[in-house]
């Protein structure tokens, strides 16, 4: 395993690029053609588009072939736009393929419903297909999954064998995996190392993808709350488990915020690059749903928001049932065909709603009507109104008390971490 890591340390583009050489040099593999398996523009945080292009020109200049599959899971594709933010202007487009997660998978195995009622305590018994993106099989000497650990509502943690089997993973696997973490509980998972969604993820690619050559970079950051700078704080890679639970470690210290009071308003902003549906949006919901104290309110700042789900049925199930909390969820499951064989939107709905807990106001730009927003369950207020007094530009992250008394807590980007009253977190 190649490490470097601390809380204090500050990995430069330079000493980056050192590290990922080292990491190729290290795989002792002749390499002919390589596919790297970076996320999209929504971690765009991660250094992933850095440490891809860095891969792909010193591979390219070398006459190595490769292939860049960004894994979106259910996401929309990237555009153009989108993939020159993400990874710069260098490679070529042709070299990006696109992961179609309903048709472009090929089943490997099926793991026992014995196991998922074991994982879930007897709360589901479902078989799980281990389905991943086809071009996996293709004859690849080097498959680079790069990602960033980081606290995950489904998961615990997220990357590693997630971004294989969600990130270029089939709709089987991704609906029953995130299924399993809504009934497990999301406040069980959030930034936990250890969770009965990883033991599935770690035990399909271990069973059924060992043949894979497959190498993981990993990124643990952290964002610096006086300058909203980023800070690499650790670079792992290597085949072994090491490399995630190790980068764990650091991510639990330096992401997850600990507070002393529950904050009865939490304003959270949603950036228009990385934002624009309620799918990736609700991030604001999970990772402050064990920060606010009952009774309170999470206010939602969406300027760019168009759209609930990135999947047309995922976004038509999002408008037909709405985030109306768990027991009503799981009523829709049992009474509903479609959505029975959709339980990742499913999972969505569960996660999305703050069961009755807290009040969630989200607050549309031009993209969405406020009808639209409410019609799913949420207040919603127009974005300019609301962010008139909520200014993203003048509040700083962390406790505010405005000039007319009312005290708020302010989150500029809520992937970048999890955020939660000491008295609610183990």
């Amino acid at each position: 395993m190649i490490q470097r890591c601390g809380a204090d340390i500050s990995i430069q583009r330079d000493e980056l690029r050192r590290l990922v050489f080292q990491t190729l040099e290290k795989t002792g593999r002749p390499l002919h053609k390589v596919l790297i398996l970076p996320p999209d523009h929504t971690r765009l945080n991660s250094m992933a588009g850095p440490i891809t292009a860095m891969v792909y020109e010193k591979l390219v200049g070398e006459g190595v072939r490769v292939d860049i599959l960004p894994t979106l899971g259910t996401h929309n594709p990237m555009t153009e736009a989108q993939l020159r933010m993400m990874f710069g202007d260098s490679i070529p487009f042709e070299a990006f393929k696109v992961h179609d997660w309903r048709n472009a998978v090929v089943r490997k195995g099926l793991i026992d419903g014995a196991m998922l009622a074991e994982l879930s305590g007897g709360k589901v018994d479902y078989t799980v297909g281990v389905e991943v993106n086809k071009m996996l099989f293709d004859g690849y000497d080097l498959i680079l999954s790069i990602g960033q650990v980081v606290p995950h509502e489904v998961v615990g943690m997220a990357n590693y064998t997630k971004n294989i089997v969600v990130g270029a993973g089939g709709s089987d696997i991704i609906n029953k995996s995130h299924f399993l973490g809504a009934v497990a509980g999301i406040e069980n998972i959030l930034g936990q190392t250890d969770t009965p969604v990883r033991r599935l993820f770690n035990h399909a690619v271990e069973t059924y993808l060992s043949d894979l050559p497959i190498t993981y970079i990993l990124t643990v950051m952290e964002q610096d709350y006086t300058t909203r700078s980023m800070h690499m704080r650790g670079f792992y890679a290597g085949e072994e488990v090491a490399v995630f639970e190790e980068a764990c470690k650091l991510a639990r210290a330096v992401n997850i915020i600990l507070l002393d009071r529950e904050p009865k308003k939490v304003v959270v902003y949603l950036d228009p690059h990385e934002f624009q549906s309620t799918w990736l949006g609700n991030k604001a919901v999970y990772r402050t749903r064990m920060a606010i104290v009952d009774g309170g309110e999470l206010v939602v700042l969406a300027p760019a928001l168009k759209e609930f789900g990135e999947d047309p049925t995922i976004d038509r199930m999002i408008r037909k049932f709405g985030y109306c909390g768990t027991p009503a969820t799981l009523a829709a499951v049992a009474e509903d065909d479609e959505l029975r064989s959709n339980l990742g939107a499913a999972a969505h709905l569960i996660h999305g709603s703050s069961e009755g807990r807290f009040k969630i106001t989200y607050c549309p730009g031009a993209g969405m009507t406020l009808y639209e927003v409410r019609s799913v369950g949420f207040d919603a207020v127009d974005y300019a109104a609301m962010a008139e007094r909520y200014n993203p530009d003048e509040l700083k992250d962390g406790f505010n008390t405005l000039s007319d008394g009312e005290e708020i807590f302010y989150i500029s980007n809520p992937a970048l971490g999890l955020w939660a009253y000491k008295g609610k977190f183990g």
